[in-house]
């Protein structure tokens, strides 16, 4: 099951929220700031010792202050024109994102829209990449994907239909 919900991911109780890492993991501004301001700073002590992440790529740590009992960190890429890998690599941070949560036995993930704030990722490209991938590979998972706004809410939903 895949639903479009708009809010604040930190406030969801899943068993994971994904974070819209940078590739250190130590947190930084968006989303990637929220999370570790509501998880507390047992999260930035987890993340410094994961040895950061590669674009692409996803790292677990446990959910500490929040609802949530994980978190998945992936890092998705920085737009550059959509000539350089950008898409596969956004798809690959979603399918690691779905592998991990399955590795360790998780049923429910929220993931934000992942690459569209400051790294630049246009919105509307990226819904159907989340969509698509996560039809394709997020077999047995309960999805949301968390919009902050509005206007992604309505993109996310209507990559969904």
């Amino acid at each position: 099951m895949i639903r479009v919900w708009q809010g604040d991911i930190t406030t969801l109780d899943v068993d994971a929220i994904v974070n819209a890492a940078n590739a250190s993991l130590l947190g930084g501004g968006g989303v990637d700031g929220a999370i570790h301001r509501a998880a507390g700073p047992g999260l930035l002590a987890e993340c410094r010792t994961l040895g950061g992440c590669p674009t692409g790529e996803a790292r677990i740590t446990g959910g500490h202050k929040l609802k949530a009992r994980h978190v998945i960190h992936t890092v998705g890429p920085v737009w550059k024109g959509g000539d350089a890998g950008e898409a596969e690599l956004l798809a690959s941070a979603y399918r690691n994102s779905l592998a991990l949560a399955r590795e360790h036995g998780l049923t429910s993930i929220a993931f934000p829209a992942i690459s569209t704030g400051i790294y630049g990722f246009p919105a509307d490209q990226a819904a159907r990449i989340a969509a698509t991938t996560i039809r394709d590979h997020g077999d047995g998972l309960t999805v949301t994907l968390v919009a902050f706004d509005s206007a992604t809410a309505q993109l996310l939903a209507e990559a969904l239909s």
